[in-house]
């Protein structure tokens, strides 16, 4: 795929020609909300067979054909570069698709075998109706190489809503965990109608994950995480209740998001996740907890005390890092998920926890908060395509923080007040993809479906190949 992001004057016309495709393939893959009315700075996903790379410090031209799984010729010829030493960082180059001849003889078993990806990618990428009639002399568009990742998300619509929101992107997933069963100071759970959703996630081969947490809307949670954890029999009764839960309802596994818990509970907190992982590991379920954006072990506020990176690290089977609420719904507007900080907390993790237990956290809502900001003010929080439709609405120009990798506008309203919108759109998701590939991380976490992005799904199987559940 590739990103362009919308100049003065242009047209969707324009732009489809300038790539070789349809309007109606630029309008679909972007769901653009008014195809005739296009935003400065607007970024459109085109759906071509080719990708964009921003060079970096350091880097050559051979790394980056090794990358893509590309000929230094074939860069070198597409962007029409004259001295291949002298590429420079922030250098934007185009990377062509590589393209097989079909020999007599050839399937697509074995085509896909040489290059490194699957059947199921090329019929996709060359839109191939009958893989049985390919014919020698076909020239078929091989995918980028994918790195196989996993993907989560939490829903917190439930009943046959959330399993709505599962079955519209269960394509994507390899979990999906219903928000949240909340245990009680007896070692109790209180119910949710996930029933559904757990059907939806079976039938597209996405593992149902169970969730507990302790806090509510109102409830920090403080003094029941502290009155289960200073408590044995509670924990075991809160253990065999969550056994029986699972078992009954066909959840695959447990993610703990025990939040707010008093510093002086970490070690208590550690006890329990051991205790959880050695009964549940025993029943055949694999336990993951949900941490707090930490940049130090010791890092100090409520949130961060009592996560403990190395030991959940150390003692669970993944853990999902909650990299998004920068941008708070009760404080001052800036981006939600700004890159710069999920980096400073991704720099701190990979050197206490495997790579290959951890899962970067992603927002899926924008927000839209009143200028000048009043403290406790709530900004509102919708999804992406009405980040898109309000900018449209009022003729906002889009914006886009480098320093953040965050798109946001300004507009005013019909009552002349001022409004700052902070979202994500294909640039910004593109970057946390690259992350996640820099990182050699196990995969990402999204908080949470049922709002929409388009942009995001269609990128993320353009980077990435998902496990799905056998």
């Amino acid at each position: 795929m590739i990103i362009h992001v919308v100049q003065r004057g242009e047209t969707l016309w324009q732009i489809a020609n300038r790539y070789g495709v349809s309007i109606s393939q630029i309008v679909d893959a972007n769901k653009l909300p008014d195809p005739n009315r296009l935003l400065i700075g607007l970024s459109l996903v085109i759906p071509v067979a080719a990708r964009q790379h921003t060079v970096r410090a350091r880097e050559t031209l051979w790394q980056i054909a090794q990358r893509y799984g590309v000929s230094v010729g074939a860069i070198v010829q597409a962007n029409q570069i004259s001295d291949p030493s002298r590429i420079y960082p922030g250098l934007v180059l185009y990377i062509p698709a590589r393209v097989h001849t079909v020999q007599p003889g050839e399937s697509l078993r074995q085509i896909a075998q040489r290059y490194g990806t699957t059947v199921q990618e090329i019929i996709r990428t060359n839109q191939i109706q009958n893989p049985d009639l390919i014919y020698p002399g076909m020239a078929l568009t091989i995918p980028f190489p994918k790195q196989v990742i996993d993907v989560n998300a939490y829903t917190i619509n439930i009943g046959e809503e959330g399993a709505r929101n599962v079955r519209e992107v269960g394509d994507h997933l390899t979990y999906a965990s219903p928000f949240a069963y909340i245990m009680r100071t007896d070692g109790g759970l209180d119910a949710i109608n996930d029933t559904p959703i757990i059907q939806a996630s079976l039938a597209e081969r996405v593992v149902p994950m169970m969730s507990i947490t302790n806090f509510t809307y109102r409830d920090p949670g403080s003094r029941l995480a502290h009155t289960i954890l200073s408590s044995s029999e509670l924990q075991n009764r809160l253990l065999t209740n969550i056994v029986n839960t699972m078992r009954n309802k066909g959840y695959r596994g447990l993610n703990v998001d025990f939040e707010n818990i008093y510093p002086a509970d970490r070690e208590l907190y550690n006890q329990f996740l051991q205790r959880a992982v050695d009964r549940l590991h025993q029943e055949g379920y694999f336990v993951s907890t949900a941490l707090a954006p930490k940049t130090s072990s010791e890092q100090k506020g409520l949130l961060y005390e009592a996560h403990d990176y190395a030991a959940h690290g150390r003692i669970v089977d993944f853990v999902i890092l909650m990299t998004y609420e920068w941008g708070y719904r009760l404080g001052p507007p800036q981006s939600i998920s700004p890159l710069n900080q999920i980096k400073r907390v991704l720099d701190y993790a990979v050197t206490v926890i495997p790579r290959n237990k951890i899962f970067m956290g992603f927002q899926l809502y924008a927000r839209d908060w009143l200028l000048p900001h009043v403290q406790g003010q709530e900004a509102e929080t919708f999804d992406m395509q009405e980040a898109v439709r309000r900018a449209v609405q009022h003729g906002a120009v889009i914006q886009y923080d480098r320093t953040t990798q965050s798109p946001f506008y300004r507009y005013v309203d019909e009552q002349g007040r001022t409004h700052e919108v902070w979202f994500e759109d294909a640039r910004s998701a593109q970057a946390k993809f690259d992350a996640v590939k820099d990182y050699g991380l196990r995969g990402i976490s999204y908080w949470v479906i049922g709002y929409p992005f388009p942009q995001n799904w269609i990128l993320l199987e353009d980077n990435f190949r998902i496990r799905k559940l056998s």
